[in-house]
């Protein structure tokens, strides 16, 4: 698994062993930094990426400029491959690593008045808590006004969460085994929400 573009691109990222962590496939993060690319600009960019995994969601976008990313995922193997990945890039201080449970993350997070320009919402494909983590997200206003939530999920999930309340849900499509979300918090709410 490598970078594919930015500062740090083609350098090689770990991944935790075993089969409880699915890394993102080259083509999914390309795809998925392509259609982010032109809605947004990842400079100075806060970014929180929750079920990291690898880490290969929030690296990727420090390689492209955004200024720092916290890192949401309770096992310890991850966190562990995480910080390996960042300390080898040398971008360990770009970056924050919260290892506990996502709901309880998720709510630090709101309660210490967080904001992110950037989100993305990973979940395990056998125990998708999308819906939940999208309304925690709108519930905790941790998606700042122009901001942007990316939600991947298998395929095969009967559907893509639904808009919170203060969100757009913009696009949808599927790359292999993935669906992707891709929802917007506007500067003003829309009307009908």
């Amino acid at each position: 698994m490598r970078v594919i573009a930015g500062n740090a691109h083609g350098r090689r990222l770990k991944a935790p062993r075993g089969l409880r962590t699915r890394p993102t496939s080259a083509r999914a993060r390309e795809s998925i930094f392509s259609r982010l690319a032109v809605r947004t600009d990842f400079a100075g960019a806060r970014v929180l990426d929750i079920f990291a995994g690898s880490g290969s969601l929030g690296i990727e976008s420090i390689s492209r400029g955004a200024a720092h990313v916290t890192f949401v995922d309770s096992s310890r193997d991850s966190a562990a491959v995480i910080r390996g990945n960042l300390a080898q890039l040398g971008i360990a201080d770009r970056a924050r690593l919260i290892t506990t449970d996502v709901r309880r993350a998720l709510a630090e997070l709101g309660n210490a008045h967080e904001s992110f320009d950037l989100v993305f919402v990973d979940a395990p494909f056998k125990h998708d808590m999308s819906n939940e983590v999208v309304a925690m997200l709108s519930q905790f206003e941790l998606v700042a006004p122009d901001g942007w939530i990316v939600v991947e999920q298998s395929k095969r999930a009967p559907e893509a969460p639904p808009a919170p309340p203060g969100h757009e849900r913009i696009l949808v499509t599927t790359i292999g085994d993935h669906r992707i979300a891709f929802y917007q918090r506007p500067v003003t709410a829309p009307n009908n929400q």
